[in-house]
């Protein structure tokens, strides 16, 4: 994820807050549920969790994938220092979404839970996703997509106003920038998430690299 000045700092601070069990049991699980499900069906060799916060998520595939190499990645040093602490064996990066410290065609999946939205570049991160994705490697995207475009240019006026800019997509517009990216998706998959499930609902998008 990129961030810079005042960005940065919110989510260093929200690090303090990241792992608090009411916050992670409304808004981060349901969507980390749905990847590590999704992935237990083929585990893969090599994962990449890009905006992995405390590393609550990286943490759980270690456990529910002991033969599959886990990476996270984050460009807050504070969420950083948080995941380390939590699995030592899981190796934590800091890095940009939209220039990924990695080699390509390194990783057989990479996924995202509630980060895709705070890019700046949404194409810029995808184009970086499938650079650093194998060929057929398995793209896993968890993020609000809300039903109408009214809506997400809604929430990203409002968030603008307030001082920290995010971008939810329509699921549609999700579906047709992963496949200019490159992917072919495989399936969009609602989540039921708190604390607005009907006007901001939590989809996970799967895809593959073609």
């Amino acid at each position: 994820m990129a961030a810079r000045g005042p960005h940065r700092l919110l989510f260093d601070a929200w690090s303090l807050f990241y792992d608090a069990p009411p916050v992670q049991r409304l808004t981060y699980r349901p969507g980390q549920d749905a990847v590590v499900r999704a992935l237990r069906e083929r585990p893969p060799r090599r994962v990449l969790d890009v905006g992995c916060g405390t590393g609550q998520l990286a943490a759980r595939l270690r456990r529910a994938l002991p033969e599959t190499e886990i990476v996270g990645c984050d460009f807050s040093r504070g969420m950083l220092r948080h995941a380390r602490s939590r699995d030592p064996a899981v190796a934590f990066v800091q890095g940009d979404a939209q220039r990924l410290p990695f080699p390509g065609s390194h990783f057989d999946a990479l996924v995202s839970t509630e980060a895709f939205h705070w890019f700046p570049d949404a194409a810029a991160a995808l184009a970086e996703f499938h650079r650093v994705l194998a060929p057929g490697g398995r793209l896993l995207v968890a993020l609000v997509n809300p039903p109408l475009e009214a809506l997400s240019t809604l929430s990203r006026i409002g968030s603008r106003w307030l001082g920290e800019p995010f971008s939810w997509p329509t699921q549609a517009r999700m579906r047709r920038s992963v496949e200019r990216a490159g992917f072919r998706v495989d399936a969009q998959r609602r989540i039921f998430r708190l604390p607005a499930p009907l006007l901001f609902p939590t989809v996970l998008t799967e895809a593959h690299r073609v």
